[in-house]
């Protein structure tokens, strides 16, 4: 199984945003500013088919442009497409889904 894997997004300026999810730290990234800076997303997995969103960080210089809500998604796209359950321990996290509410991703949260 690749320990790494890539998925390309647009912000709204139709910029293109790469969400990195490298499985092996458990965390999604996305590189900003070539490499130098990094927005990231953590989670730890808690039982055979149970991972925490725990973490979500972004860079001061670049909040408030929807670069965290780029990193929810995957973050989500992968518990539903691995059919596993989720903790939403990352408050942003649980924004997300509360503003986002995918009925795919309801079935994958612990209440």
């Amino acid at each position: 199984m690749a320990q790494a894997a890539q998925a390309t997004v647009f912000d709204a300026s139709n910029s293109q945003i790469q969400v990195e999810h490298d499985k092996k730290r458990r965390q999604f990234v996305i590189r900003l500013n070539g490499s130098h800076d990094r927005a990231v997303l953590l989670y730890e997995y808690v039982g055979k088919k149970t991972v925490d969103l725990q973490h979500t960080e972004v860079p001061d210089a670049y909040r408030g442009r929807g670069i965290a809500k780029h990193l929810a998604k995957a973050a989500m796209d992968f518990v539903v497409e691995e059919d596993l359950k989720a903790h939403l321990t990352c408050w942003y996290i649980q924004k997300y889904v509360k503003e986002n509410p995918q009925p795919q991703y309801f079935e994958h949260i612990y209440q």
